[in-house]
């Protein structure tokens, strides 16, 4: 039996972890690379995917991302930089980036290899955010622009070009308004505390310091300077002696007089208030304040649905999950895969327009005193010139402003021709009913892992409660919102060919959450279609809670839709027969017949009742 062969990237991997550990000093970290973007959590770290290929690029990048994750561990401290935090996003924001520096700055003097890296990563995030085509101060973050200097300053080092545009586009109102302040950051780059005070100081001299809150070492300042004025307040026996029969007997008279009058007023006060009220009041002294109020329930649908943690879940936009280059790479993959369909996707689009068109006829308004001349009437006119002159005027039939979400299955079960027709026949749609002025906003939803991810791992960590709910970290994709215009984000459907992307699917939580994003939108009409091809099914999940958990969910998710009636709701399933879900439904047995079904269910919303258009069938 011959042995497998070893991805020439494993021992590169290993070897980056190991050395990532030492550098934070936390040898239980673990170390995870993944195609999601790279992020840092009390567990661990996780870092760009290296291929088979190992290209110079993707270790440098890897290397850089791993070095200012494990600086960032070793260096910095959560809570003290909580104390000292804004309260204000821009300033947070500047005070955030400036701290980052500080740790990576540390690591570059003690580490001269570390800088290297790292500046392959901050280059390659100039690179990846077009930093070097701006060319305005206006367009440039302030906050990078400040963790930048912090870098320049504290290493000598130049910075990557795209980095160096934005330095340079900031630099005069940096080094003129905080240049002073500035000036101390050699002594302070090893003690966080003081360059929390310092970085707090940079930001008020940039004039936001109405965003810094409370200073956090006034506390103890005030309370030693109200020590210092009750020791000044207290007269020794001499004064009292001194002043005893003067002014002072008459103060506590007065202040008692005020008290008794406050203490009148106060009782007069609560007694009109129970009057109104038709009810005896009696606070006690002391009395505890009251315990805060019930945490709201997960979901609108079903108050007693349970979800473990949210702490993990994220919204997020297409573009932020994969490169600018492949995102183009993979919608090109994506046309070439469905050149043949495009034709026949085209023609029943071209169909769906028409059949909008048709509704926007125009009519006439007739014997109206000014507007257009009336030549059919003019007959009139000349029989008995007495007759005034007739106007008309084109009315325009009204059409009501709609909006359409698309509400795709990123299930892996989908991985493969399903998702690539799913998209494309998204794609057509979007651009077909932008042209009839019809806004159109494309989502996708699925898990950021399989097994449960660190949702589970904290459920494992905490002693494994019963019935602890969903227990998968969520992912809601947004391809393209109903305001951004279809050119735009052409190029995010190419996501859904990405490889990894494509997990576990959790269908109610995804519908109430497209349902909430049209109930925020101020459109007349608003039409949500889901195509999904499967029951919600989530293993972690399933495994230890009721096996009819999420479906359920989804079918109380489903009825509150229904039964609001502000949403339009279709769904079309793909092998799987969805008619006894939801009450304005189509299933259909191959996924070529998905193109047809969406403009047929789109078009026959569209008809002047579509009300009373609904039915459940199944396309053979």
């Amino acid at each position: 039996m011959s042995k497998p062969v070893e991805n020439p990237a494993d021992p590169f991997k290993k070897a980056l972890a190991e050395a990532t550990r030492v550098m934070a000093d936390d040898p239980e970290m673990t170390v995870a690379y993944s195609v999601d973007p790279p992020g840092m959590n009390r567990e661990g770290l996780r870092l760009p995917q290296v291929s088979r290929r190992l290209t110079r690029d993707e270790v440098l990048l890897a290397r850089g991302t791993a070095d200012a994750f494990a600086l960032r561990r070793r260096h910095h401290d959560e809570a003290l930089a909580a104390r000292y935090a804004p309260v204000g996003a821009l300033a947070r924001e500047i005070y955030d980036a400036m701290e980052t520096a500080r740790a990576e700055a540390l690591g570059a003097r003690f580490m001269p290899g570390t800088a290297t890296n790292i500046d392959a990563r901050i280059g390659h995030e100039a690179d990846r955010k077009g930093y070097a085509q701006i060319g305005r101060a206006e367009d440039a973050p302030l906050a990078v622009a400040a963790g930048y200097l912090v870098r320049h300053l504290a290493t000598g080092r130049p910075l990557p070009g795209g980095a160096q545009n934005v330095l340079d586009l900031w630099s005069e109102k940096l080094t003129r308004d905080a240049g002073g302040a500035l000036a101390g950051l050699d002594g302070a780059l090893d003690d966080q505390a003081a360059f929390a005070r310092l970085a707090r100081r940079v930001i008020a001299d940039l004039g936001y310091g109405d965003q810094l809150g409370d200073d956090p070492d006034r506390p103890d300042e005030d309370e030693a300077g109200d020590e210092a004025e009750e020791d000044q307040d207290a007269p020794d026996d001499n004064s009292q002696d001194e002043e005893e029969g003067g002014e002072e007997e008459a103060s506590p008279e007065r202040s008692q007089e005020q008290e008794q009058d406050q203490s009148q007023a106060q009782v007069r006060m609560d007694e009109e208030a129970d009057a109104e009220s038709g009810e005896e009041t009696e606070v006690p002294q002391g009395e505890a304040p009251p315990e805060p109020p019930a945490p709201a329930p997960y979901s609108d649908a079903d108050p007693n649905y349970a979800v473990y943690t949210t702490d993990f879940d994220e919204e997020i936009r297409a573009e932020d999950l994969a490169e600018p280059a492949e995102l183009e790479r993979l919608r090109a993959y994506l046309d070439q895969q469905l050149d043949p369909l495009k034709g026949a996707v085209g023609r029943l689009a071209n169909k769906l327009q028409r059949r909008l068109q048709a509704q926007q006829n125009r009519s006439w308004l007739f014997d109206l005193e000014e507007g257009i001349l009336d030549a059919g009437r003019l007959a009139r006119v000349v029989a008995n010139p007495t007759t005034p002159l007739s106007f008309k005027w084109e009315k325009d039939t009204e059409f009501r402003d709609t909006v359409v979400t698309l509400l795709l299955d990123n299930s892996g079960s989908m991985r493969g021709r399903p998702i690539s027709i799913a998209a494309i026949c998204a794609d057509v749609l979007a651009r077909t009913l932008e042209r009839c002025s019809v806004k159109v906003e494309i989502l996708g939803f699925t898990t950021r892992a399989w097994k449960g991810g660190q949702s589970r791992e904290r459920w494992l960590a905490q002693g494994r409660p019963a019935a602890p709910g969903r227990l998968n970290d969520l992912r809601h994709i947004i391809y393209k919102s109903a305001d951004a215009p279809w050119r735009r984000a052409r190029a995010n459907l190419g996501l859904m060919m990405k490889e990894g992307l494509l997990k576990e699917n959790i269908d109610g939580e995804a519908l109430e959450w497209a349902h909430r994003r049209m109930m925020a939108r101020p459109e007349a009409r608003r039409i949500l279609m889901v195509i999904s091809d499967g029951a919600p099914v989530d293993d972690s999940t399933l495994s230890v809670n009721p096996a009819s958990f999420l479906e359920k969910h989804l079918r109380d998710v489903i009825a509150m839709v229904e039964k609001r009636r502000a949403v339009e709701l279709i769904a079309i399933g793909i092998g799987h027969d969805v008619t006894r879900y939801y009450q304005r439904a189509v299933t259909i047995t191959d996924v070529e017949q998905l193109a047809g079904a969406m403009t047929e269910q789109l078009a026959g919303l569209f008809d002047k009742d579509p009300r009373g258009q609904r039915g459940r069938r199944r396309v053979a």
